[in-house]
C-alpha cells in the first residue's frame, strides 16, 4: 500500500507541475466492489493543457517510480483522459466534462481528499 501512495503522490505532482487544478483523491480502499484503491481526478483548462498534465504524470511516474499506465484513453480530443495504473486511475478533465460526469460522487463512500491548487 505504501507503494501505492507513493504513485499517487507522484501523479498528484505531475498535475501541479502543468499547472492542472481542483485535484482530488478518492480513496476506494475500503469499498466493496471498488474497481481500484483511489482515483485522482483533476482539471485543465484545454485540450493542450489535458494533454500536457497526461504526459508530465506519465512522465514523472515512470523516471520516479518505474511505473507505467497500463492503458491511457482520450488522448485523441483529451477532453477526459484515463490513465489506469491498476492500483490508481487517473481522470484528467476539461471542466464542463468534469462537471457533467461528477465522478468524486460516484462512489458515496469514498474518503474524498482535496489539494489545494498551485498559482
Amino acid at each position: 500500500m505504501e507503494q501505492t501512495r507513493q504513485l499517487v503522490d507522484t501523479i498528484t505532482k505531475g498535475i501541479q507541475e502543468k499547472k492542472g487544478q481542483r485535484i482530488v483523491v478518492a480513496d476506494l480502499a475500503n469499498i466493496d466492489g471498488a474497481i481500484c484503491n483511489y482515483f485522482v481526478i483533476c482539471q485543465g483548462n484545454s485540450p493542450s493543457q489535458v494533454e500536457a498534465i497526461t504526459e508530465s504524470i506519465g512522465e514523472l511516474a515512470r523516471k520516479e517510480l518505474g511505473e507505467k499506465p497500463a492503458t491511457v484513453a482520450g488522448l485523441e480530443n483529451a477532453q477526459w483522459v484515463a490513465m489506469d495504473y491498476g492500483d490508481v486511475l487517473v481522470h484528467v478533465f476539461l471542466p464542463d466534462v468534469r462537471s457533467y460526469y461528477d465522478l468524486e460522487h460516484l462512489w458515496e463512500d469514498a474518503e474524498l481528499t482535496e489539494i489545494e491548487d498551485i498559482d
